[in-house]
């Protein structure tokens, strides 16, 4: 792996390969750690590699959208537990991660910035994968539906075209 600094990584990606690091899950970080958590963060990425890294961080970006708005599948809950298995390990990866890049001095580059907020959707969608989901106001009467973009494969609520939808 060529030079690989935390700053090529997103704050997701951070978390990811802190999870598949040597990080202890009681670790806090203070002054002084910075150094350790930053080779934490590049072992892991050594571990599972840039690819995985990054295709782990979009699902996992993509799923906590979706469970910010109650709108899991069963098939999504199976497979985001599957990838992060120990629910403790992930929530301190995603804190200490978070720590990190607000106070340790590791910046990230635009292109990390920008692939933090890309999503990926691991199992079936209620949207389908149209990026819309129908919703209705009012069970006994149809004409009170509404579309709602769907957090996980249309975050940023962007109309599509149809033949762009999914692709």
């Amino acid at each position: 792996m060529a030079h690989l600094s935390p700053s090529d990584l997103s704050n997701m990606e951070r978390a990811v390969a802190l999870y598949a690091s040597d990080m202890p899950v009681g670790f806090m970080m203070r002054r002084g750690t910075e150094a350790t958590v930053a080779a934490w963060i590049i072992q892991g990425v050594v571990r599972l590699g840039l690819a995985e890294v990054q295709h782990s961080a979009a699902c996992a970006y993509g799923y906590r959208l979706l469970w910010l708005a109650d709108l899991t599948t069963p098939e999504q809950d199976r497979a985001h537990r599957r990838r992060f298995s120990n629910a403790r390990r992930w929530d301190r990866a995603e804190r200490l991660a978070s720590c990190f890049t607000a106070w340790a001095g590791y910046p990230m580059t635009r292109e990390a910035l920008d692939r933090g907020g890309r999503t990926e959707v691991e199992g079936a969608c209620r949207c389908g994968g149209t990026g819309w989901l129908g919703e209705s106001y009012d069970p006994d009467d149809p004409t009170m539906l509404v579309e709602r973009n769907c957090p996980g494969h249309n975050p940023e609520g962007l109309r599509l075209p149809r033949w762009e939808v999914g692709a």
